[in-house]
């Protein structure tokens, strides 16, 4: 079910139904806006180590908050805030500094989905700044000589690079929610990149990587410092050209990145060899991004708000309306069978996600069907029974897809934010590869999120694939930036992670533990993390007791290291701590993020 916008006054018959079906038992949420006390960093131990769900007297959840994944990025976003500045401003100053001193994760150049709640109208609404296929693009486009191309040869070509669309998207929602001009929103970015930021641990542990995005000859240039070293951390890296790229975007709006002097280098990069890409500046001017419904779902006492297709947001919605059905669940993080069950969940949710889920202007995505009340029953009662992986199931109005088998390498970020008025940002973004595609234009890395299409139109029966590549399509996305509720439509949350093609299961962990098993959200980032798609299953392994190893074995769960993208969650839940309301966030310890009030 499909929201354009989630309001209390103006909720759709059928959703209101839903939700008061779902949430009958539950006592109401009342109260204005109070005075909050938020204290400073949010720490893990701020509120006690259990938890209690909204409560009778809860004051209008209200910032500043900001969570992003580097402390710079953080500062430029709580700087924004002090000035007046609302989410959406915070985030863009987020962003821009993002693209700069981790590049190996989002910029300027690639694409993001980002969720916005309305503190004054309760609106929920989502943003599609995702990539675009050229219009040169062809269901061909990664075959040489009839076979798929070796996937990092496909990254480092021009074909890999879309429509970058986070600008655009931030441009849109800015129009929208904005407090302070757009120009006002890019000075922290500037500062840094003219007269230099410090090298982090992270960044520089990727800049000595073996990724090849990190050894062309851009990345070569850029990360090299004037005595011939590559830049390690603790050094100060400068980038004048990315100053005045955010000079252009602050002076002439968006627009400066997709027309002009900026755009014709984005062309210029894109169309250099080995094998060229076909992006013109035609299809950069013509790029637009899209503000969709938010697909919110009732859990428990709450209401869980995500963005619609491409994004993943409904296989995570089904997973939690999965875990409704599923008591093992409630066990807790010391329980076996828990895990177990969390694990089982997923395999059923990502073949399902991975079969039916693409660009909905392109193939018709059963949502209704993936979330129907008894469809997703059924697919819960399979859970137990399960010895290998999963097989999709066939939902109401569901057309039989081929399974996609698309890889999603590392290379994304999230941040949450709340300003004074109670407006919030839970915004997921990315380059998709460390460094995208390893090219870069202006002083920033071009995506590489083509390759997020599947390489091969159709399967081997012939049966066609729903993320197959076409000209003006939208790739399929594991983004699932999500925004909670409690059932009055006011905010409770905000939490993502980037992760690749795990963003669905450390988003859910995250909300399982948070929401199910009561834990603060510290807390609930900090659990092991468990991967269940397909037939394997990684974990953080050394992070889980031997209680629990020995405990998921003796099920048939035998955990095996995660090889895929790490976590990088960063949330926060409003909730009543020792003295007062406020938030109680976190940022995952596996990464260089910040959650802080001031």
């Amino acid at each position: 079910m499909r929201l354009s916008r989630l309001r209390r006054p103006v909720l759709s018959q059928p959703l209101a139904a839903l939700l008061l079906l779902s949430l009958a038992a539950c006592q109401g949420v009342s109260g204005g806006v109070g005075p909050v006390d938020p204290g400073a960093r949010v720490e893990a131990g701020a509120v006690p180590s259990r938890v209690a769900s909204p409560v009778e007297g809860a004051p209008q959840a209200v910032g500043p908050f900001v969570a992003a994944a580097n402390p710079l990025a953080v500062e430029a976003g709580l700087g924004v805030l002090r000035r007046g500045g609302s989410a959406v401003d915070a985030a863009v100053a987020v962003q821009a500094v993002l693209g700069l001193v981790e590049p190996q994760s989002s910029g300027l150049g690639g694409g993001a989905f980002m969720m916005v709640y309305d503190g004054a109208t309760q609106a929920v609404t989502a943003y599609d700044g995702r990539e675009i296929a050229p219009a040169s693009a062809t269901p061909e486009m990664f075959q040489e000589d009839g076979r798929p191309l070796p996937f990092v040869q496909a990254v480092l070509s021009g074909r890999s690079t879309g429509v970058p669309g986070a600008v655009a998207m931030l441009a849109m929602a800015q129009k929208d929610h904005g407090s302070l001009p757009w120009s006002a929103l890019f000075d922290d970015a500037e500062r840094l990149a003219r007269d230099g930021f410090v090298v982090s641990p992270r960044l520089a542990g990727m800049i000595a990587s073996a990724a090849p995005q990190g050894r062309t000859p851009a990345a070569e240039a850029y990360f090299s410092l004037p005595d011939g070293r590559r830049a390690v951390a603790g050094d100060v890296l400068t980038n004048p050209a990315y100053a005045a790229t955010v000079r252009a975007l602050a002076a002439q709006g968006a627009q400066a990145l997709y027309s002009g002097e900026i755009g014709k280098a984005i062309v210029a990069a894109v169309q250099a060899e080995p094998r060229p890409g076909g992006l013109t500046e035609a299809d950069l001017v013509a790029y637009r991004p899209i503000e969709r419904g938010a697909l919110c779902r009732p859990f428990r006492v709450y209401v869980v708000c995500v963005p619609p297709p491409p994004s993943s947001g409904v296989a995570l919605l089904q997973l939690l309306e999965m875990a409704e059905v599923t008591p093992s669940l409630a066990g807790g993080p010391q329980d076996a069978q828990a895990w177990v069950a969390f694990a089982q969940l997923q395999r059923l949710m990502y073949a399902d996600r991975d079969r039916y889920v693409g660009d909905p202007a392109f193939v018709g995505v059963p949502v209704q069907g993936l979330l129907d009340e008894s469809y997703v029953a059924e697919r819960a009662a399979l859970a137990p029974g399960l010895t290998g992986a999963a097989t999709a199931g066939t939902p109401p109005g569901g057309v039989f897809m081929a399974p996609d088998r698309t890889t999603e390498p590392a290379g994304t970020s999230h941040m949450v934010i709340v300003d004074a008025k109670g407006n919030a940002v839970s915004m997921t973004t990315t380059v998709e590869s460390i460094f995208g595609s390893g090219r870069m234009a202006g002083g920033f890395f071009l995506n590489n999120q083509l390759t997020d299409f599947s390489f091969a139109p159709t399967a081997a029966d012939g049966s066609p694939m729903a993320n197959a590549v076409a000209a003006g399509k939208r790739p399929r996305s594991s983004m699932s930036p999500v925004i909670v509720l409690d059932h009055q439509g006011r905010l409770v949350g905000a939490l993502g992670s980037p992760g690749g093609s795990s963003i669905l299961a450390y988003n859910a962990k995250a909300l399982i533990g948070a929401l199910v098993w009561d834990l603060p959200m510290q807390a609930a980032i900090d659990l092991p993390n468990l991967v269940a798609k397909g037939p394997g299953f990684g974990a953080d392994t050394e992070m889980f007791s031997q209680a629990l190893r020995d405990g998921m074995a003796a099920r048939g769960i035998a955990i095996q290291p995660n090889t895929t993208e790490n976590s990088g969650l960063h949330g926060a839940l409003w909730r009543r701590g020792a003295n007062d309301w406020g938030w109680d966030g976190g940022a995952d310890p596996r990464r260089e993020g910040q959650a802080r009030t001031h």
